[in-house]
């Protein structure tokens, strides 16, 4: 486990807790589990302590922590019959965005999500979840096959937001993520979106222009991260935490400014620590917002949609 700056106290009660199990004492046996249960309980009361009451800055922590599930554990898990669609069919296949034809609960679907990677080799691969111009552009690729072919969308969310590199700049990187939202708003499907991490950026809004949006309780959604704020408004990217508490970030925010849909809870001490939960969760609030769309023709779908972002932008 992959401790935060503010766990110190749960990174030591889980050593002491695995000290204990190491001991293979038989005639200590009973005060031992009786010692490990008692730090346990200690354990629980401090999680549920600590994650009730996350500032901004933290909850970006935890967004942003290696060990939560990713875009690729939820389609391992939560989908069958998954057949990879790839490339742009212009320039390249990006690593960062993954996208499968699949069965959610034996209904033909699309997906497409980022994925950040887990081990150094496999972040550089997928070059930590942002996407490139080509990602975009395999996006609205998709977004028009499915709606040729009338299957539900569903997009994972989870990036820091779209590269800022020369060659993404030079390749049309703002044009390519505002063809994907636009394909957003005029595809006659149903699109559901979760952010399951970090939300940063255009470069998330372009997958979260959705019909329904959920973000998991301890995610983050933002125009800006919050050091790049920092770096701009202060020019000093030290300044994160208060740019973090300014930027209105959190899920719980995001659901008070009707910029999302629904927040879905998260295991005691973030999804990080039951991956199992987390992805049943999602799960099933991704099987709700689709039957909240189910009896919508298409007409009607793109009208709420277009309707729905429009009183966003308005209020």
């Amino acid at each position: 486990m992959h401790y935060l700056d503010f766990e110190t106290s749960i990174a030591d009660l889980d050593a002491a807790i695995e000290t204990l199990q190491a001991d293979l004492s038989e005639g200590r046996r009973e005060a031992i589990d009786a010692e490990i249960e008692r730090l346990n309980k200690q354990k629980q009361r401090q999680l549920k302590s600590m994650y009730s009451g996350l500032t901004a800055w933290r909850k970006c922590q935890v967004a942003r922590h290696p060990d939560r599930p990713h875009c690729s554990n939820y389609i391992d898990n939560l989908f069958t019959e998954v057949t990879a669609l790839a490339g742009d069919r212009g320039y390249s296949e990006d690593q960062a965005v993954r996208s499968v034809l699949a069965r959610f609960r034996d209904r033909p679907v699309i997906v497409i999500g980022h994925e950040k990677g887990r081990d150094t080799r496999s972040r550089l691969h997928h070059n930590f979840g942002m996407a490139r111009p080509e990602g975009y552009r395999k996006a609205t690729r998709l977004m028009k096959l499915a709606d040729r072919f009338g299957l539900p969308l569903i997009t994972l969310v989870d990036t820091p937001g779209a590269y800022p590199g020369l060659g993404a700049e030079q390749r049309g990187q703002a044009e390519a993520i505002a063809r994907t939202i636009e394909a957003s708003i005029r595809v006659r499907i149903p699109i559901v979106s979760v952010i399951v991490g970090e939300g940063g950026s255009g470069g998330a809004v372009a997958f979260a222009t959705a019909d329904r949006t959920a973000m998991l309780e301890h995610s983050v959604y933002s125009v800006i991260s919050p050091e790049g704020c920092a770096s701009i408004l202060w020019k000093d990217a030290g300044m994160m935490q208060l740019a973090a508490d300014a930027l209105r970030l959190t899920a719980q925010d995001m659901k008070r400014l009707g910029v999302i849909d629904r927040i879905l809870p998260e295991p005691l001490g973030g999804a990080q620590r039951d991956h199992k939960q987390s992805i049943e969760t999602v799960g099933n609030a991704i099987a709700e917002m689709l039957e909240e769309t189910s009896g919508m023709s298409r007409k009607q779908l793109v009208k709420a949609r277009r309707r729905k972002f429009t009183d966003m932008f308005a209020a």
